[in-house]
């Protein structure tokens, strides 16, 4: 877990149970997401300045963005402070490995720091669990070897020191014990999160299933929630029931929702 991304402490998730986390605090937990084929390079400097104006963590973009994004991030002065991630395999997860290996290592090389891969559902929906170990782990190792290897491509870009890889298990398609046996697979292959959904699917995020994972990976992982999640109760639900990072398309409504939250309170305090 980086600086950017401190993981939520205890006392921290009781605060967001109680509808009580600060603003700036959930913020850092935001992936700012623009995902939809339609997305401009245009879109996604907006995307940019709007994470550096909220104090977002990441920005997280389709592949052929990554370097509009670390490009742009480097102008604003951002580089390090805002993550680039970039999905692989994007969005149904069913390609060969080799290409979902080759697309990680492009990412990393053209400025992502982290990237969030989706497993193969079809493989284990049918059992074949060393397909699906096998899969995660290559695309882990080729993420990690482009970051340990070579600076970004990008002009201008910092050299990346390191990457996290986030394993989108599609929860939606699952049982609850194929969930946790993909959890389980994305420790097994060396991943350092998994991740609910990539919201392209027939539902996203549930609290349940960010609990479930959590339970599953025990603190050693991260556990990302996305899909779905457009409202400040959502989004502090699924903190407190585990989650360390936040998928958000809707994060400049979710930060503002909690600004002024946070705006009550203090109003609050200052009647008492």
């Amino acid at each position: 877990m980086s600086q950017a991304h401190p993981r939520p402490t205890r006392e921290w998730r009781a605060l967001a149970g109680r509808g009580e986390a600060p603003a700036a605090e959930l913020a850092r937990l935001v992936d700012h997401t623009i995902l939809k084929a339609q997305a401009t390079p245009a879109d996604v400097v907006k995307l940019c300045e709007e994470a550096a104006a909220y104090g977002f963590g990441a920005v997280c973009v389709n592949s052929v963005q990554a370097p509009v994004a670390a490009a742009t991030l480097e102008r604003l002065g951002q580089a390090g402070q805002v993550e680039v991630c970039a999905v692989v395999g994007f969005p149904l997860g069913a390609m060969v490995t080799e290409a979902k290996a080759f697309e990680a290592e492009w990412v990393v090389r053209h400025g992502a720091t982290e990237v969030d891969m989706v497993i193969s559902v079809g493989h284990l929906k049918a059992g074949d669990e060393r397909f699906v170990e096998a899969d995660i782990r290559t695309v882990v190792l080729a993420a990690k070897r482009a970051a340990g290897s070579q600076a970004p491509a990008g002009r201008g870009a910092a050299p990346v020191k390191n990457v996290s890889v986030k394993v989108i298990i599609e929860a939606c398609y699952l049982t609850d014990d194929e969930k946790v046996r993909a959890c389980e697979l994305a420790v097994a292959a060396g991943a350092d999160f998994v991740k609910t959904s990539t919201g392209f699917g027939s539902s996203g995020a549930t609290v349940a299933d960010v609990a479930l994972m959590r339970r599953t990976v025990g603190e050693d992982l991260g556990v990302k929630a996305a899909g779905g999640i457009r409202d400040l109760e959502t989004a502090l639900a699924m903190v407190a029931a585990g989650a360390d990072r936040l998928g958000l398309s809707a994060g400049v409504t979710v930060i503002e929702a909690a600004r002024a939250a946070d705006a009550a309170r203090t109003a609050g305090r200052s009647r008492a």
